[in-house]
């Protein structure tokens, strides 16, 4: 998208971004590390996490994602462990890490967070540490399943069981750590990690304050003519939490004119959209065998169409 603008001649600013789900570690500078540790499906893998100074950033879906177990129809929702995140915290702890950043997005899991939190036991092992959960989702813990276990391969028999599973980890966590998470927004984020981190003391905070925070974003909106973001799938949980939500209200906040680029968006949303206009699929632009063979060359076809489109 950078190159489309500087051939039409804007001063263009990049700013990776993530909502705490894939692409948190690109919006830190610093050291990447790796560990070995146990996959959503408990198996043992390498995964990656950074260090910028004392703090750490980790993505879960790095370690328990929903691609890395190859899709909801290979992913068994039910047994699907975060242990792995846990073995990451604390590996960055063992690391010298006094802050971990853990961005919730892009599971396989609707464990409650449960794997991580056994994985780090003693919590003891945290103190002095700051915690913070980066989520892009507003569900509340016992919700977790009902909003987003359909998404990871759970049948509708293992969402009741899932949900079932999720309300007793609330009076479990409530009895075991004395907080009441049931009322957390975002506590549901990964599959409930977000509620179970928060149990044992972490921060529930907007992942995509978060990234903005760390790429001086908010800075950068002084005399700025345009901004464009994009994702993959624009869907009703697009405004919910997402980057495109964030940017589009950010921009409207600051009279800023926004384009959003994505692969594809559900129709339903986009009719529902006031500002559809200024939302432009690669599928709608140049079909669907180019949008996915072919896709940074669409991304920027479709840009330089919706410029064209809006006259700029």
């Amino acid at each position: 998208m950078a190159e489309v603008f500087s051939r039409a001649g804007y001063e263009t600013e990049v700013f990776p971004m993530s909502d705490g789900g894939e692409g948190l570690l690109e919006v830190f500078p610093g050291v990447v590390r790796n560990a070995l540790v146990t996959a959503a499906t408990g198996r043992k893998i390498s995964a990656d996490y950074k260090m910028t100074g004392k703090t750490a950033v980790i993505e879960m879906a790095r370690v328990a994602g929903l691609s890395l177990v190859g899709g909801a129809e290979n992913n068994d929702a039910m047994a699907a462990t975060t242990k792995g995140v846990g073995e990451l915290i604390k590996a960055a702890v063992f690391a010298g890490a006094n802050r971990v950043i853990v961005g919730c997005g892009g599971s396989a899991t609707t464990d409650g967070g449960l794997g991580a939190i056994d994985a780090l036991e003693p919590t003891v092992r945290l103190s002095g540490v700051e915690l913070i959960a980066a989520v892009d989702v507003e569900a509340l813990f016992h919700d977790a399943a009902k909003e987003f276990s359909p998404q990871k391969g759970a049948t509708p028999a293992q969402v009741a069981l899932l949900t079932l599973r999720l309300e007793a980890l609330e009076q479990q966590y409530l009895t075991r750590f004395g907080i009441d998470i049931s009322s957390i927004e975002g506590g549901g984020a990964a599959g409930g990690l977000a509620g179970g981190l928060a149990a044992i003391g972490a921060r529930v905070v907007s992942g995509f304050e978060v990234a903005a925070d760390a790429n001086g974003l908010y800075e950068s909106l002084e005399g700025a003519s345009l901004i464009v973001t994009g994702e993959g799938y624009l869907d009703i949980q697009s405004f919910r939490g997402k980057v495109v939500g964030h940017i589009v209200e950010i921009a409207n906040q600051n009279s800023i004119p926004y384009l959003v680029v994505v692969g594809d968006c559900d129709q339903d949303v986009l009719n529902a959209r006031p500002d559809k206009s200024k939302i432009f699929s690669l599928v709608a632009q140049v079909g669907e065998e180019r949008a996915f063979n072919a896709t940074l060359d669409a991304v920027k076809q479709t840009l330089e169409i919706a410029l064209k489109s809006r006259g700029l």
